[in-house]
């Protein structure tokens, strides 16, 4: 029996989710320098509620002041105060305003911090980002201990959230991310519990599921990011993410969302990175995908009944029918789009048959830049800019409550930049 983008999707934990579109998990950078919510999330989640996605997700909230992945990023790391339960309460209501689920995706960016934040950035092991430029610092590894709390402020800040209102968490485990570092046997070189084999360096992420899930009770939709793979020699491939995949459905979560890529490796982003592609074990069509990971997702499903989330790439409203025709995907998740159209699950569902390319519209690079972001200091320069391009647009809505599509990419990482700059210097006060 076929299902459409406008059904229900039920979860294992017996929420039910309105349709199958969700809005993917972006980077807001909205938050005050002490990383307490505003209007300004406020007005841009109301945006994206009224746009008609089943499902929101914010961007990380992150679980350590010092571990951002980007100055303005929402931070409960500790018990919110009156001030901050309110300011989250607020957003949560907006967020959810049209009757849709809004989750909060908690993180902590590990070495994957800028050194602007945090010059020693703690990691499973001292192993350094490999990326030119000098924007990320030397990594410590952590201490037993140090793992135990973030487990614990993993849970602290589910049960934060949903004390607040928001309908459910994503714990991000992809994308090079602390949780991915463990992972990832390129960036995990201990020798004690938490390194090693898979089961061990699995072990902080089951470890902060069952502490969310004891937080949040079993009602509360409690879900994951997941790397399909890392696509780097070394890393975290896709024979790894099966057996996870299978531990975590054995762990009671309701939804996990595939993906792919750390920065040194951005496959998220449908851009070369640094190094060549380290081959998977999975259909070769993914190449020629519109989606980028649905082929993962469908080989999951052989060992998985999980519900799947899938994002990155979706444009065409045939191709997402396809995929949950396919049974790779049970919802499927629209990021850049909607940092322009933010209504465009309504516009699905009335009948839109694709969604615009900005990046194609804009032309973002004129040719000369294109040619020399061969090199590799240019190219991770070319793909932060096309980032801060989506930044600024996001930036837009929640200040001004519309984007602006004819903007520059030089003018938006200038936007960017000094954003950023006024936020460092905020926090440092």
């Amino acid at each position: 029996m076929t299902v459409t983008l406008a059904e229900p999707l039920t979860l294992p934990c017996g929420a039910s989710i309105p349709n199958r579109l969700a809005k993917a998990a972006m980077t807001e950078g909205l938050a005050t320098p002490d990383g307490v919510p505003t209007a300004e999330l406020e007005r841009l989640y109301g945006l994206w509620s009224d746009g008609g996605a089943g499902m929101l997700l914010s961007g990380n909230i992150q679980i350590d002041r010092d571990h951002l992945e980007r100055p303005g990023n929402v931070v409960i790391d500790r018990e919110p105060d009156a001030a901050m339960q309110a300011a989250l309460s607020s957003w949560a209501k907006a967020a959810t305003r049209n009757g849709n689920h809004f989750w909060a995706q908690i993180s902590h960016a590990g070495r994957q911090t800028m050194k602007m934040i945090n010059p020693h950035p703690k990691a499973p092991s001292p192993v350094k980002l490999g990326l030119p430029g000098g924007q990320f610092g030397e990594p410590v590894a952590l201490q037993s201990e140090e793992i135990s709390e973030i487990v614990r402020r993993f849970a602290l800040c589910a049960a934060a959230v949903q004390s607040a209102g928001f309908t459910g968490v994503q714990i991000h485990a992809a994308h090079g991310y602390l949780l991915s570092q463990f992972l990832s046997p390129r960036s995990n070189q201990r020798s004690d519990e938490y390194g090693g084999s898979l089961e061990n360096r699995a072990r902080v992420l089951l470890d902060t599921v069952a502490a969310v899930r004891t937080a949040v009770g079993p009602a509360f939709p409690v879900s994951v990011k997941l790397n399909s793979a890392d696509f780097q020699k070394g890393g975290f491939d896709f024979d790894d993410s099966l057996q996870v995949v299978e531990w975590l459905e054995q762990a009671g979560v309701d939804l996990i969302e595939i993906s792919g890529g750390t920065y040194e490796q951005p496959k998220l982003l449908g851009v070369e990175g640094l190094e060549a592609e380290e081959p998977q074990a999975v259909a070769q069509s993914t190449q020629q995908r519109e989606a980028y990971f649905v082929d993962f997702a469908l080989a999951m499903r052989a060992k998985v009944s999980v519900p799947l989330m899938v994002t990155g790439g979706f444009r065409r409203k045939e191709v997402m029918q396809q995929a949950l025709d396919s049974g790779g995907a049970d919802l499927i998740g629209l990021g850049r789009p909607m940092c322009v159209m933010t209504d465009a699950p309504n516009q699905l569902l009335a009948g839109l048959t694709e969604l615009p390319r900005y990046e194609n519209q804009l032309a973002l690079f004129p040719q000369w830049l294109t040619f020399l972001s061969k090199l590799n200091a240019l190219k991770v320069m070319a793909t932060f800019a096309v980032q801060y391009w989506y930044y600024a647009q996001i930036d837009r809505l929640g200040r001004h409550g519309k984007a602006k599509p004819d903007l520059s990419v030089f003018q938006a990482s200038k936007d960017i930049a000094a954003l950023q700059k006024t936020l460092i210097k905020g926090r440092n006060r």
